[in-house]
């Protein structure tokens, strides 16, 4: 049977830092891929706009490498998201998963330090009841570098994942995409870093027995 996949990335990169190798698996066993961007940068708010510019071309381009079935973008201001109500937030985010109607979703992690990301997660979560939105089977939190790993380290906020996904096959197209969005990465430590994503995805794929792999925390799976 054929999924619709939704990733609800908080900022662009997000989907491929935390699920990109899964995302090029799921299109390459014909499921559909949907792509949520929740924040973007504008020029009223102090960005150029050539930074604007390169923004759009960046989220062109790796909608096109993913092949993506389609791409939402809420426009909301990143870095700012706690100064929208949760209303708000679930009313936006409600409104694309009904277009949609995905049946496997990734969401950040709830622990992850950025506050951007808390909040979507909150407000993508309450979009997840199963008698609002019986379509959605499973739920998954992905982690993402320089956000989940800086998480305090207690019980209920540290990553711990629970489901393993093989990408050994899509690493390298992984880490070209990435590459696109040039500004967010840097030479390692930086933990967004070529070599940091490679040392995750080895970490990960030691733990699953293969190569490389994700790893994601299963929130709900409806059989």
């Amino acid at each position: 049977m054929k999924n619709i996949v939704l990733v609800v990335a908080v900022h662009p990169d997000d989907e491929t830092l935390g699920c990109g190798g899964t995302l090029l698996k799921h299109k390459a066993r014909g499921n559909e891929i949907h792509w949520l961007i929740a924040t973007d940068v504008k020029e009223s708010e102090g960005f150029s706009k050539k930074v604007v510019g390169r923004r759009n071309e960046e989220i062109e381009q790796v909608t096109q490498m993913y092949n993506f079935n389609s791409t939402y973008k809420l426009e909301l201001s990143t870095m700012r998201v706690d100064e929208y109500s949760m209303s708000e937030l679930i009313e936006s985010i409600s409104k694309v998963i009904n277009e949609i109607r995905p049946s496997i979703i990734y969401l950040p992690f709830k622990g992850d330090v950025h506050s951007d990301h808390r909040k979507i997660f909150e407000a993508a979560y309450a979009c997840t009841k199963s008698f609002r939105y019986p379509f959605i089977k499973k739920i998954y939190m992905l982690e993402t570098l320089s956000e989940t790993e800086f998480a305090p380290s207690t019980k209920e906020d540290s990553f711990v994942p629970n489901v393993f996904v093989d990408i050994t096959e899509f690493i390298d197209l992984k880490l070209e995409i990435m590459k696109v969005f040039d500004s967010e990465i840097a030479e390692h430590p930086f933990p967004r870093s070529i070599r940091n994503l490679k040392a995750l995805a080895t970490l990960r794929g030691a733990t699953a027995g293969c190569e490389y792999a994700e790893g994601f925390v299963l929130l709900k799976e409806i059989s």
